[in-house]
């Protein structure tokens, strides 16, 4: 029988699993729990380990945690499965058969003609011309979701179009340019993003306030959005090395085809219900799913049954469920409130403490978002804001424009939904945007929020 060789993220796994849960059972932490709660506290804690290190498949990982979850009765099935029903299982399925759909038809190739003229010249333009696009699209969809389904597809054929293979290090930058890209740095935008409206709306309701659109891009879009948008382009060159090999460009512009005019059709009438969810409340999931079952269907769509099968991968929708169970088993345990209860009553936060007070709503806004992922920042901390203006002589806008700082800063690939459904789709493993999450976070906190103070110093804004 032959011994099979352990990998070094095997080895770490191995290494940090025992070494935090001892730090967790034998530090003053533990007692903040009950059996279950520390038992669910473990569990979350033991796959965020093996998803970030990529110890074993992250489906394996999905499931072990699913089952352990279920076998120790740490919640009920409708909790540990909620993943499985929620709307970013199915946005998943619907954004794998549009994206199929763009790609067979040509109309993904058609639209990547018509940029990569423009972006082959060197790999860093390349990357860089990624993320604006989709910095670009976040100003005229108000959707992370609808964003990422209609340029994944269209930013891999330019990958391709350079000469990158599947799985090169060309083809994995362009996939996460174009999913960060579109995601990050548009959170400086004030209807881009669903935690910035529920920032908004929470604010209102219990304040009375809310930001105008040119205010909040002023504040927001120079720092968290551009030197965010930097950061990310040279972090993905520095960590996928590659060149551009321009493959040969077809001739003279074809004619559009009838499938390419049948799915520009569904795409943009799929994208105007995008854009006016506010006005019909249909979840973008259903709609979504609307169009995928309109794409599958014999004499409408132009999807055939071999290529759903080949093409829709059932493990990526396990490692969403998988996540999203871990988000769901926190709730169910209310690991986030404990949690959040103890650190906010240790918040170093005095007035006359600019700086200090500044970085400390920053960090805790972005450590709630660790235990309630992004869009429970602003439900979480909004209440608090008045409480917190009066702690830190910070005006009560000021306050609640910190949260932005957190969720725009994500360390955990679990706390966003549209970066979960993003991998998939670019298949690319989950690995990797976790490790550039931890890396964008880490830069983040030690570079830009720091630069963050000095422009809201500035503006007057503190």
């Amino acid at each position: 029988m032959t011994n099979l060789p352990v990998s070094r993220s095997q080895w770490l796994a191995l290494a940090l699993i025992p070494l935090l849960s001892a730090a967790l059972l034998f530090s003053p932490v533990v007692d903040w729990f009950e059996g279950p709660q520390l038992l669910s506290a473990l569990l979350v804690m033991a796959g965020l380990v093996l998803f970030a290190t990529g110890a074993v498949p992250e489906f394996v990982t999905a499931l072990l945690v699913l089952t352990l979850a279920m076998l120790l009765s740490l919640a009920p099935a409708e909790v540990v499965f909620s993943g499985l029903t929620s709307t970013a299982c199915w946005l998943i399925v619907s954004g794998l058969v549009i994206g199929i759909a763009i790609s067979e038809t040509g109309l993904a190739q058609r639209v990547s003609d018509l940029f990569t003229r423009h972006l082959d010249a060197s790999y860093t333009r390349l990357i860089a011309g990624i993320v604006v696009i989709g910095i670009v699209l976040g100003f005229v969809m108000p959707s992370s979701v609808g964003r990422i389904v209609l340029f994944i597809p269209i930013a891999l054929t330019i990958a391709h179009s350079c000469g990158f293979e599947p799985g090169s290090n060309g083809q994995k930058a362009v996939g996460l340019a174009a999913a960060f890209g579109s995601h990050l740095p548009t959170f400086a935008i004030l209807p881009a993003n669903v935690p910035n409206m529920i920032m908004i709306g929470s604010a209102e309701k219990i304040h009375g306030w809310s930001p105008m659109f040119g205010e909040y891009l002023l504040l927001h879009f120079p720092v968290l959005g551009i030197l965010k948008a930097i950061l990310l382009v040279v972090v993905l060159v520095r960590l996928y090395p590659d060149s551009p090999k321009p493959v040969p460009q077809a001739g003279p512009s074809r004619p559009f085809n009838v499938n390419e005019l049948r799915l520009m059709v569904i795409l943009l009438v799929t994208l105007g219900f995008w854009l006016t969810d506010t006005w019909h409340q249909i979840s973008a999931a259903w709609i979504g799913l609307a169009a995928a079952t309109l794409l599958l269907m014999p004499g409408i769509g132009m999807i055939s049954t071999q290529s759903f099968n080949q093409k829709v991968n059932i493990s990526s929708i396990l490692v969403v469920a998988g996540l999203l169970g871990i988000a769901g088993l926190i709730n169910h345990q209310n690991i986030s409130g404990i949690l959040g209860g103890h650190v906010l009553a240790w918040l170093p936060l005095e007035p006359g403490r600019d700086f200090a007070n500044f970085l400390t709503l920053s960090l805790a806004a972005t450590a709630t978002g660790m235990v309630t992922t992004l869009a429970g920042i602003p439900a979480t901390l909004t209440p608090l804001a008045g409480a917190m203006s009066e702690m830190t002589g910070f005006s009560l806008e000021a306050v609640l424009m910190t949260q932005v700082l957190g969720f725009s800063t994500i360390i955990f690939t679990y706390q966003s939904v549209p970066l979960m459904m993003a991998m998939p789709l670019a298949g690319i493993p989950m690995r990797h945007a976790a490790r550039l999450c931890l890396i964008l976070a880490t830069l983040t906190m030690v570079i830009l929020f720091p630069l963050d103070y000095l422009w809201w110093k500035w503006l007057g804004w503190i």
